[in-house]
């Protein structure tokens, strides 16, 4: 995901400590939430910063606990995968595991098998290390701060399992794009994107970054998975829809998360 602030301090001190709040958290195929342990011998100060988290703003990460670990099972796997608590791209967002339950689910109709998958904002790495189980040649991409994490959740989990290897890339929206990426020597099979879209000024530079890589003549198929929480996410879904032939494939109400796939207009 792109950056947007880092956690405050009074936060990052809860986050530490040993009360811990897991909300959308997955099981058995839906979101829920969970209340798990909290220290009764908390400071004033951690309590002051629980109620500072519960005032947090829609669009902020959904998922909060202290060891900042998070277990899946996927495509026939078990996944272990480390967050940070440094920054938002770097948690597990709600629309990351519906698309990689689609992904798994819907093996026909997206065969992932020696296909080439770029992710762009891939954060914790969740769906680009589904994406290798399931046979593609992937190339996950992030905000330079991201890659340690990002390329550690990869190897992790895929080292022994996958039938490629996993890549890794620096990749700024909208920035160097035909310098780091030049087309058509940068090609893929399919585009994928979870919850890139939040409250940040980028979203010109997402689209711009989507429009490159989904070219008119490319057969590309993008794939996005998002959790509407601002008008602004209603406003660049409609410049999506502009850009892009869409089709709904997927809408879970009462998790607010949509998955569209797109291909270029000719």
């Amino acid at each position: 995901m792109e950056k947007l602030s880092t956690v405050t301090q009074p936060i990052q001190q809860m986050l530490l400590g040993k009360k811990k709040e897991v909300v959308d958290k997955k099981q058995d195929g839906k979101l829920q939430v969970e209340q798990l342990t909290t220290d009764d011998e908390l400071t004033d100060q951690t309590v002051m910063a629980g109620e500072a988290l519960d005032r947090r703003n829609i669009w902020e990460p959904s998922v909060y606990y202290a060891l900042g670990k998070e277990s899946f099972h996927f495509a026939g796997h078990d996944i272990s995968i480390r967050e940070s608590m440094d920054t938002y791209g770097a948690l597990i967002w709600p629309g990351a595991i519906a698309l990689c339950q689609f992904l798994e689910n819907n093996r026909q109709q997206v065969n992932l098998m020696d296909k080439a998958v770029l992710e762009i904002g891939a954060g914790t790495g969740l769906l680009s290390v589904v994406a290798s189980l399931l046979g593609a040649w992937v190339t996950a991409t992030d905000l330079p701060d991201i890659l340690s994490n990002l390329t550690f959740n990869l190897l992790r989990n895929t080292k022994g399992r996958s039938r490629y290897t996993p890549q890794v890339a620096a990749l700024t929206w909208g920035q160097d794009l035909e310098r780091d990426f030049p087309y058509p020597s940068y090609r893929y099979d399919y585009v994928m994107a979870a919850d890139v879209v939040y409250h940040h000024d980028c979203l010109e530079e997402l689209l711009k970054t989507m429009r490159h890589f989904c070219r008119p003549g490319s057969r590309t198929t993008l794939l996005w998975a998002n959790k509407i929480r601002f008008q602004s996410d209603l406003r660049f879904t409609e410049s999506f829809k502009s850009s892009f032939n869409t089709t709904l494939l997927v809408e879970l109400p009462q998790e607010e998360v949509r998955i569209y796939k797109a291909a270029a207009k000719e």
